[in-house]
């Protein structure tokens, strides 16, 4: 059967890494996307390039939660593509960890990402369909040490998008969750000279996105791993 074809997508968290990639993909399908952040200065040359409209959100907030998604409902209709990408990441030994940092990395990686997926599904679901991705990483599916805060967040994560997948996923609501197994290629952040292609690029992970939502409903993923092709696991 052929994929769903989606009009409309809200990016939270939104960056000039991954999402920025995301955001020119669903583009160049001809969708209209709204980008959601802490602060959006940044965004605005992607904005230009893209048509995206700009929203300014703290996803760890329930009322900014609920204010962005009426703001994006008014602005050109109810997402139908919404996907979490925001994070947070603190490290050090275990007994030196500040819990107020904990408490912030866990709000971020986790409960934003509940806020976000129930105020997307609660739109979705009266029509029975829709997609909702939530970016996950290593630490999805392995607590590294002196990285305790930031595999308990992701880890919460990905028990969400494990929950949400199977209540949704018979109702029309495509979830998956994507683990980004690797570290993804910025100009902050090249590759080793001599090492191509032994860092994710954030297009080839935006593909592979766009690839998801054109799953048919008859072979749909919850979860899928992209990493480079030299990365050990």
């Amino acid at each position: 059967m052929p994929y769903v074809k989606f009009n409309t997508a809200l990016i939270v968290g939104a960056g000039s890494g991954l999402s920025a990639s995301l955001a020119r993909a669903l583009n160049s399908e001809g969708v209209q996307v709204a980008l959601a952040a802490r602060s959006t200065d940044d965004l605005k040359p992607l904005a230009k390039d893209t048509g995206a409209r700009l929203f300014t959100c703290d996803a760890t907030k329930r009322e900014q939660v609920e204010k962005l998604f009426s703001d994006v409902d008014a602005a050109f209709g109810e997402p139908e593509i919404v996907i979490y990408n925001a994070g947070y990441r603190y490290r050090g030994p275990l007994i030196d960890l500040d819990p107020n940092e904990v408490e912030k990395t866990l709000m971020t990686c986790a409960f934003g990402g509940f806020l976000v997926g129930q105020q997307a599904a609660r739109r979705m679901l009266p029509k029975g369909r829709g997609a909702i991705l939530f970016t996950g990483a290593s630490a999805s599916v392995k607590g590294y040490a002196e990285s305790a805060p930031f595999a308990m967040g992701k880890f919460a994560l990905r028990g969400l998008a494990q929950s949400m997948s199977r209540e949704l996923h018979p109702k029309g609501i495509h979830v998956v969750h994507v683990v980004i197994d690797g570290g993804i290629k910025s100009e902050r952040r090249p590759e080793p000279p001599g090492k191509t292609a032994s860092m994710l690029n954030p297009n080839s992970i935006a593909a592979t996105c766009v690839n998801i939502l054109h799953q048919p409903h008859s072979a749909w993923s919850s979860e899928i791993e992209v990493r480079p092709w030299v990365e050990k696991f």
